[in-house]
């Protein structure tokens, strides 16, 4: 069994669909990451909703943003991947499954990034360079990363 891609408008999620991904965005960014912020920040009825689905669950989650709304470019956020499927490797998947949707739906191929410090090495991996010092977002470290 391999893992199932879907993207799609706010409007086009299902309760359930909504449900699960917010579930696991606050698993990760809330719980898991202990940072009490509000994750429901408004955005995500302005973005695409990419996300991946095994054995009829969401396990990784990412949202697209056309140019302007997060960035002055194209943006990918809420990067997510369930803890008990990391080790398959399918952050990789979805950043790739991202950065091939902001081109299908934008148009875009320049893409801005809010990269937590720490996951560099893999936003690197997808293409991404570093554009900007370290700053915090809800004190954690973070820097901006562009894919040309």
């Amino acid at each position: 069994m391999s893992i199932k891609w879907k993207i799609k408008p706010f409007e086009a999620l299902t309760v359930t669909e909504l449900y699960d991904i917010l579930q696991l965005r606050s698993r990760i960014f809330v719980v898991e990451q202990n940072c009490v912020y509000l994750d429901i920040d408004g955005k995500d009825k302005l973005a695409l909703h990419l996300f991946g689905i095994y054995d009829n669950k969401i396990v990784a989650h990412a949202r697209l943003f056309k140019a302007g709304i997060t960035f002055d470019n194209a943006s990918i956020g809420r990067v997510v991947v369930d803890p008990d499927y990391r080790d398959r490797k399918w952050g990789h998947d979805l950043m790739q499954n991202a950065i091939a949707g902001i081109l299908e739906h934008f148009g875009e191929s320049q893409i801005t990034i809010g990269a937590q410090l720490y996951l560099k090495k893999f936003y690197e991996s997808q293409g991404f360079v570093q554009s900007s010092e370290m700053y915090l977002e809800d004190d954690i470290p973070h820097i901006e990363m562009i894919k040309n």
